[in-house]
């Protein structure tokens, strides 16, 4: 006779309840921790990382009573994939034969830029999903990761990165999906929905205010208004729950004295009992045991697993540290309740029992029978994705002498430390770049052009070095300028390589104290300037860099922000004019002053004003993007005066495509109010559009706009929407604006809350 928990006709809960009341203490503590199997005499390796492993320990003693889950496989080391999976399969037999019920362990690896494992397809970085403002693009390609997740037998990705960028030095910016709460809630649902769509747990990072910290330091203390949180931390957290995130990963930092991993105000009654979430929440790798070493408010890690579990954290990651002996031995101290054990042990099973892990007959997936076949991570449709999504991201920021597109058989130099080496493709959560690099000598797995490459392909092509991205001599400077000076037209590549804790210029753990380009590369553009050739900026970056004193100067600018493994394609057709640029900034690039860490959202004393000496104002501003043809804007129009603080406003904005050839236009909306009971940014994001348009063609853009999407924390603390005078201002970016519709919002004061209205319907009517 088959157990409750093993029958599949009856209820998830009713299932997971009868497994809990069968099992001993041992046995829950095991659902709630993981295993890493990193290799402790591996090279570098992060701070604290070597001494929070279990080395020492046999994987059989440690799987005696279960386990919770694996920690990446496929993504710790270079390993051939079908390797890769014979050796997962291995070892979820060892782990279902250890333990009396047979349970497998959860399987989990990071997917920031695609699934992290050798031989994966490198997509772009998530500043480049941003760049898109394109949201069903980024969906179809989180759902293409998913797939390749599943088919290896991998049940959750470590994504997405839900950090709003709040200080431009952070060295994390990279991971982001920019400076604007609405923009990263958009797209983070987005690919939420994609990687859900196949079965793959997504999980939200990082919750919550890590990207808030001082100084943009790396883990630093967080100093945060609880309505800050509110209204520009906490947002995209909401949206992507709604959009179906099953897991949630805490923030490393704290927030006025409280860290996060021992926050139950944040992680139970915000995330619970607010929010309603149902998922897990897993702990960011090492965090438990960080409320003792780094944080310092637990003694030992019985107390660090106590606060952690209290605060509502039911998986530790990426090994046994506190849930395991630690957290056992505060059980029968009596320090901690088995209740709490029990609760946090309920989220994981019923998230095991949706993923099919306790259903009788479960098997691992295998890579086939006699002969494995060679799995394709990097098959032809996954590149033709990866490079849709890097093509619609590449940013034209400026093109005063009309340098682009280049002209047929214009003679290049191409020149710059990023130039000519894959890697200036490659964000610091990219395989070759979080792991290979530990590994000299392991081929790439991945081909991977330079942007020398792909331009010489279609022009004559000189080129040098420069400079490295850090350091490099007067001779290699010398010998670039003279390669310009013979050319037609120089272009010069630029930017950041990623690593991780100082080992690059962007990454996590790189932060920066200012937006100078690393190194010498602002000597080197200089020296190239001075030669009188038109000279090309390509910048290939984790952030933005004050170029101030050389835009004026520059034929052309374009940005990349880590474009993936057909970046230097997407690159080469753009500059070459096969394909138009469309991308548009997700963060501002700073204005003179390169330690200003301010965004757009600001308020009035917040931007430049006869009050300071300071001027905060960017060099291109969010949403900023040129292309080679423009649509044009006819006169955005409401469907009336006023707008009902508890109905809707329909926003209609005309667009004509160029005469002549097919264009690309984001309609951004944003509102400014007015006057309102607490200060508030001059103007804020809360619709956009990407619209594509043949030549001649004519659409309207169709905005259903409800006033939820005013609303704001007031004086108390409560969510409102106002009555009053507000602007809808429409434009494509948030410095050139097309249209201001004024409205006022009639009726009462209302409260809402997180069942508010997240986003607008929007609908494109062509013809």
């Amino acid at each position: 006779m088959t157990d409750p928990w093993q029958d599949t006709t009856l209820p998830v809960d009713v299932r997971v309840g009868d497994l809990v009341a069968r099992m001993t203490l041992a046995e829950k503590v095991a659902q709630l921790s993981s295993i890493w199997g990193v290799d402790p005499d591996v090279g570098d390796m992060a701070p604290m990382l070597r001494e929070a492993l279990a080395a020492g320990q046999r994987f059989e003693d440690l799987v005696r009573d279960g386990l919770g889950q694996l920690t990446r496989p496929f993504g710790t080391d270079p390993v051939e994939p079908a390797a890769g999976l014979r050796a997962l399969a291995e070892r979820q037999r060892q782990v279902v034969a250890a333990n009396r019920f047979g349970i497998p362990a959860q399987v989990h690896e990071e997917c920031l830029t695609g699934l992290a494992a050798w031989q994966a397809t490198a997509y772009p970085n998530p500043l480049c999903w941003a760049a898109t403002f394109d949201p069903d693009l980024v969906e179809r390609m989180a759902a293409r990761i998913g797939t390749t997740m599943r088919g290896l037998g991998v049940h959750q990705g470590l994504a997405p990165v839900l950090d709003v960028v709040r200080d431009l030095r952070w060295g994390r910016v990279e991971e982001t999906m920019g400076e604007d709460p609405f923009l990263v809630g958009l797209l983070g649902s987005a690919y939420v929905r994609g990687l859900e769509s196949t079965g793959v747990v997504a999980t939200l990072k990082h919750f919550a205010g890590y990207s808030a910290s001082r100084a943009a330091r790396n883990h630093a203390p967080v100093a945060l208004g609880p309505r800050e949180l509110a209204d520009v931390i906490l947002p995209p957290f909401e949206m992507a729950l709604r959009a179906g995130a099953r897991s949630v990963m805490n923030s490393y930092t704290d927030t006025d004295g409280v860290p996060a991993a021992a926050d139950r105000a944040l992680l139970t009654t915000l995330l619970r009992d607010t929010y309603g979430f149902e998922g897990t929440v897993v702990a960011d790798y090492f965090s438990i045991a960080f409320l003792e070493s780094l944080h310092h408010v637990a003694e030992d890690l019985e107390e660090a697993a106590r606060l952690a579990l209290e605060a509502g954290i039911d998986v530790e990651l990426p090994s046994i540290n506190a849930y395991g002996g630690p957290l056992l031995a505060a059980v029968a101290a009596g320090l901690v309740d088995e209740k709490l054990v029990d609760r946090a042990l309920l989220r994981v099973l019923r998230q095991k029992c949706e993923l099919g892990l306790l259903d009788p007959g479960w098997a691992p997936a295998e890579a086939g029978t006699g002969s494995d076949p060679i799995l394709d991570l990097d098959p032809p449709e996954a590149r033709a994705l990866a490079l849709e999504v890097a093509r619609r991201s590449v940013v034209l920021l400026a093109n005063e002498g009309g340098a682009l597109p280049l002209a047929p058989g214009a003679r290049l130099a191409v020149v710059g430390p990023r130039a000519d080496t894959p890697e200036a493709m490659l964000g610091c959560y990219s395989f070759p770049m979080h792991v290979l690099v530990h590994h000299p000598g392991t081929e790439p797995g991945l081909e991977i052009r330079t942007v020398r490459e792909a331009l010489a392909e279609t022009f004559e092509v000189t080129s040098a070095l420069g400079c490295p991205v850090l350091g490099g001599s007067d001779a290699d400077i010398t010998e670039a300028v003279a390669v310009a000076t013979d050319a037609d037209v120089c272009v010069v590549v630029l930017g950041d390589r990623a690593g991780l804790f100082g080992n690059g210029t962007s990454g996590e753990g790189c932060d920066v104290a200012d937006l100078r380009l690393p190194g010498r590369q602002e000597e080197l553009l200089e020296a190239l300037l001075a030669t009188g050739t038109p000279v090309v900026a390509v910048l290939l970056v984790g952030r933005p860099y004050d170029l101030t004193r050389q835009v004026d100067r520059l034929a052309a600018l374009v940005c990349g922000f880590f474009p993936g493994e057909e970046g230097a394609t997407a690159v080469a057709d753009v500059l070459a004019g096969r394909v138009a640029p469309t991308g548009r900034l997700p963060v501002s690039f700073p204005g003179p002053g390169s330690t200003q860490p301010s965004t757009y959202l600001a308020s009035t004393l917040g931007q430049r004003s006869e009050v300071s000496s300071v001027d905060p104002t960017p060099l291109f501003a969010f949403g900023h993007g040129l292309s080679y043809a423009a649509a044009t804007w006819g006169d955005a129009a409401a469907s009336g005066s006023t707008w009902a603080t508890d109905g809707t406003c329909e926003l209609v904005v005309p667009l004509v495509g160029h005469p002549e050839q097919a264009t690309s236009e984001v309609v951004q909306v944003y509102l400014h109010d007015r006057a309102s009971s607490v200060v508030r940014p001059v103007q804020q994001l809360i619709a956009a559009a990407r619209v594509d348009l043949a030549a001649g063609e004519r659409t309207e853009v169709r905005f259903e706009l409800h006033a939820d999407l005013t609303s704001f924390t007031g004086r108390d603390l409560v969510r409102l929407v106002e009555p009053g005078a507000v602007e809808l201002r429409v434009g494509a970016s948030s410095a050139d604006i097309r249209s201001v519709v004024e409205l006022r919002l009639t009726g009462s004061v209302r409260e809402v809350g997180h069942d508010r209205v997240l986003e607008p319907a929007v609908t494109v009517v062509r013809g």
